[in-house]
């Protein structure tokens, strides 16, 4: 799943060359760096924590708000950050779900015959499945 959220980037106040980066659509995503390149780099890599979280919980991500709509105060920007959820998923994700599976009994004596975890092999087939999308 991708998906794409505004951000505002303002300055630091202290003349330094980084930024606070605050996500409108994600209440309480905070997170900045000592550049504009380091500031988006830690943007998406916060947001991303923050939409899995809420994947994991069970919760859909939030709709992002039109970046035409969202006002950045004094000298911030708005900017656009990118999140490739699978990805971040496949790296960082930890919370499993339990599924039940159906087989041919011919297939369960196989398996069991050659000590073939089933859950492995679905997450496996399933994980290669999601890289190619």
């Amino acid at each position: 799943m991708k998906l794409v959220y505004p951000a505002i980037f303002t300055p630091y106040e202290d003349g330094s060359d980084g930024y606070l980066v605050e996500f409108p659509d994600l209440p309480g995503c905070v997170t900045g760096g000592d550049d504009l390149a380091e500031a988006i780099f830690m943007a998406e890599d916060a947001a991303s924590g923050w939409v899995l979280t809420e994947l994991e919980e069970g919760k859909k991500a939030p709709e992002a708000t039109k970046v035409n709509d969202v006002v950045a105060q004094g000298n911030a920007m708005v900017n656009l950050v990118a999140l490739d959820m699978d990805a971040y998923a496949a790296k960082y994700g930890s919370n499993a779900v339990k599924k039940t599976l159906t087989i041919p009994a011919w297939l369960n004596t196989f398996v069991e015959e050659n000590g073939i975890s089933c859950s492995k092999v679905l997450q496996e087939a399933l994980g290669r499945m999601a890289q190619a999308k």
